[in-house]
């Protein structure tokens, strides 16, 4: 009997403390030309040997540039809020032992521990895809995790730079709170999204927010970067769930817990459930030929025995050149099955384990990608609404980021078997 997660887990003693792993939505298992040192399409937070974590403590009142430049110079953690050219309000933080920080960001300088840049939907997320200008933040978020069990993960808006400041100018949303602290926003914000239920089969899709510097739960504000804030919820933490959804403005970041990890199925798992399907050798209902979903190595090459579905009814062939009719678009085809005219496109295995709530076989598409994944999980992300630009939000496919169309944003695949 198959235990997810078992062969990857095997001496827990002698293993670093795992508090969990951030896999960016929009990648099928690796950065297209591969993952390199920083910057990869997955990043796991594990204890560090020694804490990191900082704590707020002294807050000056400043009127002058340079007694500002003069306490963030002393080598100390601090964020800075400027409110006029002559008051700047800098809290000082002090080193904190129980608790280990890791920082997001699109910089690549050392303070930064995960580089994430922005997703391009669908198949152009290439090096030579690059954005123009990017909208996530050089130092986008801190995740703070605790040393001691449970080991709860909480996540801050902004990051330190390599100065170890956090600087809030003049035009960033600011304000002082009842209690006398300072809080703001940055520019195109934080926002995260906790699944009701966990991330599991039964999970809904919780509600968008966005959080703080100092780590408050606010509404969202009317667009990204408007200079209002939303309301203070104050029922909600910036407490990490297992499945909770983190988008930085430009790429959106799934947080799995240790624990979830090893309940989902590993890339073992996903590898014997490809070669499953291509033992049972399916067919091409028309062709008759014997189609194989290709190694999990290969996933940008279209190969010969490639599952190809037709997305309005499900339908499995192989690759072919007939169907097409003068009133359909380029790549919609008629099924030689069912008649249903829909877009043909070829099947790709989703193979990043991260993104499925369940260890089930792969028999559900994405609409209109082809990626293919077990139902639970294309029902589950057919369901969630991702930011997407300044104000929009939409479902998307999570192993390319290719916004879901169609009246279920997945479908059921009909696989012939062999007739023999």
């Amino acid at each position: 009997m198959f235990s997810p997660g078992q062969e990857e887990h095997c001496a827990p003693n002698k293993e670093p403390v795992k508090y969990g792993e951030l896999v960016v939505l929009g990648y099928n298992g690796a950065l297209p030309n591969g993952d390199r040192g920083r910057r990869k399409s997955r990043f796991a937070l594990y204890k560090r040997p020694k804490a990191n974590g900082v704590k707020p403590s002294t807050v000056h009142v400043i009127s002058t540039p340079q007694a500002s430049k003069a306490i963030s110079c002393k080598g100390q953690h601090s964020i800075s809020y400027t409110l006029s050219r002559n008051q700047t309000v800098v809290v000082e933080y002090t080193h904190d032992k129980d608790t280990d920080m890791f920082q997001v960001g699109r910089s690549t300088e050392s303070p930064i521990d995960f580089v994430v840049t922005d997703t391009i939907s669908g198949s152009q997320n290439t090096d030579e895809a690059q954005i123009t200008q990017s909208t996530i933040s050089r130092f986008a978020c801190r995740i703070v995790c605790d040393r001691d069990e449970p080991y709860t993960a909480r996540i801050f808006a902004a990051g330190f730079d390599s100065s170890k400041n956090i600087f809030l100018g003049e035009k960033a949303a600011k304000w002082k709170n009842p209690d006398g602290h300072m809080d703001g926003l940055t520019t195109n914000g934080v926002l995260v999204m906790h699944p009701r239920g966990g991330f599991t089969e039964e999970s809904q899709p919780g509600v968008w927010r966005e959080i703080s510097v100092c780590g408050d739960v606010y509404t969202l504000r009317e667009t990204r970067s408007a200079q209002q804030r939303g309301k203070l919820v104050e029922s909600e933490t910036n407490v990490l769930q297992d499945g909770s959804l983190i988008d930085l403005c430009g790429a959106t970041l799934l947080w799995r817990t240790a624990d979830g990890l090893f309940h989902t199925p590993t890339q073992k798992h996903i590898e014997a459930l490809r070669q499953e399907i291509n033992a049972a050798r399916p067919q091409c209902p028309v062709g008759l030929n014997t189609l194989a979903f290709p190694s999990i190595n290969r996933k940008e090459v279209v190969e010969e025995k490639q599952p190809w579905a037709y997305l309005s009814c499900g339908h499995v062939h192989g690759y072919h050149n007939w169907g097409h009719r003068s009133d359909t678009e380029a790549n919609e085809r008629e099924c030689p099955m069912c008649r249903t005219v829909g877009p043909y496109v070829p099947l790709w295995l989703g193979c990043e384990a991260g993104f499925y709530v369940d260890a089930g076989p792969p028999t559900h598409a994405f609409t209109p990608c082809g990626h293919v994944c077990s139902e639970k999980s294309a029902k589950y992300w057919s369901q969630i609404p991702l930011p997407h630009g300044t104000h929009a939000f939409h479902a998307a496919c999570p192993f390319c980021a290719t916004q879901l169309v169609g009246e279920q944003n997945c479908i059921k695949l009909i696989f012939q078997g062999p007739i023999d």
